[in-house]
């Protein structure tokens, strides 16, 4: 088994969203031959898992290939598929790919902000701003990289929209941290939908989606939600 598995190139794009992240994890993936294992979340009857995890545990990496990334596995070469041409340079819509990778670490640094405090607010853990500014510390790192990585004015304009997704983000954490230090998050823990509900959220939901499938197609749009 462990041969038919190194003999596949697999071109994957996972992404959920950071709230939705929070809810029914315990299941692992285990790739028969290799030691280690890779969390399961699932969500709306599909499984998914992260792609630097599964890299990782296959011995495997990853790459950006214009709109498309690429899970590279040992011995996945000899029926290698030909690769689309990425976006052409002179095109003024066109993510260059340092920033599409960093863009895509940024969106996963926000989502491994704002999954494990929704976790601890629906299941009334303790939560102080303490234990908050780590993981928004990582994410504001995870953007400066972004930033950095931006080169072209197609970049330039994702990033404002990956800044956004921050700043929603950021005000929605501020937001629940606050009501946990009020006693104001009873009703998170009642419903399982008070937060998924929230338009905060729901807005970070949706625009994180569509910056994934942006940043996925290599071409910079723009969308409202992200606004």
């Amino acid at each position: 088994m462990r041969g038919g598995f190194n003999d596949i190139l697999l071109w994957i794009v996972l992404f959920a969203s950071p709230i939705a992240l929070a809810q029914n994890q315990g299941r692992v993936l285990v790739i028969a031959g290799q030691s280690g294992q890779v969390p399961v979340v699932e969500m709306n009857n599909r499984s998914y898992v992260d792609l630097e995890n599964l890299a990782r545990v296959a011995n495997g990496s990853l790459s950006f290939h214009g709109n498309r990334i690429v899970l590279n596995l040992p011995g996945a070469h000899a029926n290698e598929p030909a690769l689309p041409p990425a976006p052409s340079p002179t095109d003024s819509s066109a993510l260059s790919q340092g920033f599409m990778k960093a863009g895509i670490e940024a969106i996963a640094g926000m989502r491994e902000w704002a999954s494990p405090l929704a976790y601890a607010i629906q299941n009334s853990y303790q939560v102080t701003e303490g234990w908050v500014s780590n993981y928004r510390a990582q994410a504001i790192a995870d953007l400066k990289l972004a930033s950095a990585a931006a080169t072209t004015d197609a970049d330039r304009n994702a990033l404002q929209l990956l800044n956004n997704e921050f700043d929603a983000v950021r005000e929605w954490s501020d937001k629940l941290v606050k009501a946990k230090e009020q006693m104001d998050t009873a009703k998170y823990a009642v419903s399982p939908n008070a937060l998924k509900d929230d338009p905060l959220s729901q807005k970070i939901v949706n625009c994180g989606h569509f910056l994934a499938s942006m940043l996925g197609s290599g071409t910079f749009q723009d969308d409202s939600s992200c606004r």
